[in-house]
């Protein structure tokens, strides 16, 4: 083959390869697309005939036809908030302990560990909270919640109520526990690729452990960091089975933790297979278009933070 020939041939083959990756990447954006417009048009009903007020109404009858989405709404973003709050520290000083303080011959046993817990099904924890957990939760720590921050000013009625095990802590905190591995994973590969010189020469200077990782690790290794933690956010919006366990699945709000509720995904296990009319379908699937956009202004606002922070970084630089 000629050397005119062959370059021809590359070029169509470069041309191929440009637009057949393009194409993939507007496939991602065709099925958003799709779902979007799929979950929209099978709300339309149950917008039409509740409106706004679906969204702030705490009512859930079948029977006589009436339902809001509060509920549901309220159980997802406190349970995704409790897990977070737990799962974030622990995530951070399981990752900083494995890249920093671990004796070499532990770091591949916990990081196996912690790998084997990411791949745990979720039923599993879910059977594991309602059998296993949730009676120990009831027997120990919410008499002590009681006791000890039901009487709080101001926060003491998110402690109050009876000691059931079952409610939307308990969720919080199996949520916690299925979070944490992946992001002690994604933090512990993105500390890992920090340049050694720049920790060295740190340490070099006197530094301690902690300033190393405040001012050096986490700065570099920022965005991994807010991208782990919005994988477990992920997680802990859209985790079903575990969730339906535990959380007692009771369309009745309430401003205690200790009490049964329910999540936007849980609410679609429990009933989308006995939804009857065509009203009932729909309230469910506008549930589902909520946790979609629930999780796109989630995802807008960890780009917003990071676009902030590398803003931020070039004006200190």
């Amino acid at each position: 083959m000629s050397e005119p020939t062959l370059r021809n041939t590359q070029a169509v083959l470069d041309i191929l390869f440009h637009n057949t990756t393009r194409l993939f990447a507007f496939i991602v954006f065709m099925l958003l697309f799709g779902i979007m417009v799929t979950l929209t048009v099978a709300s339309i009903p149950a917008l039409q005939t509740f409106g706004f007020h679906f969204f702030t109404s705490d009512a859930w009858n079948p029977v006589t036809v009436e339902f809001g989405a509060l509920v549901p709404i309220i159980g997802t973003i406190a349970t995704s908030v409790i897990a977070m709050l737990i799962g974030i520290p622990v995530s951070f000083g399981i990752a900083l302990f494995i890249t920093e303080l671990c004796p070499p011959w532990l770091k591949r046993p916990l990081g196996v560990a912690i790998e084997l817990l990411a791949g745990i099904p979720s039923i599993i924890y879910g059977m594991w909270g309602l059998f296993v957990f949730a009676p120990w939760f009831a027997d120990h720590l919410e008499p002590w919640i009681n006791d000890h921050l039901g009487n709080l000013p101001m926060i003491g009625s998110l402690f109050q109520g009876p000691p059931m095990g079952i409610g939307m802590l308990t969720a919080g905190f199996i949520l916690a526990i299925m979070v944490i591995p992946f992001i002690a994973s994604v933090m512990r590969d993105v500390f890992e690729i920090v340049p050694s010189m720049l920790k060295e020469s740190a340490y070099g200077l006197g530094s301690t452990t902690w300033e190393v990782v405040w001012n050096i690790v986490l700065p570099y290794t920022k965005v991994g960091v807010v991208g782990g933690i919005m994988l477990g956010l992920g997680r802990a919006l859209s985790e079903t089975m575990a969730v339906t366990f535990v959380i007692g699945n009771a369309h009745e709000l309430s401003t205690s933790l200790l009490m049964p509720g329910n999540t936007i995904s849980s609410a679609l296990a429990n009933e989308f297979t006995e939804a009857v009319g065509d009203i009932y379908s729909s309230s469910l699937i506008t549930l589902g278009m909520l946790l979609f956009v629930i999780t796109f202004i989630v995802l807008a606002l960890a780009k917003l933070l990071l676009i902030q922070l590398a803003a931020k970084e070039g004006k200190e630089a």
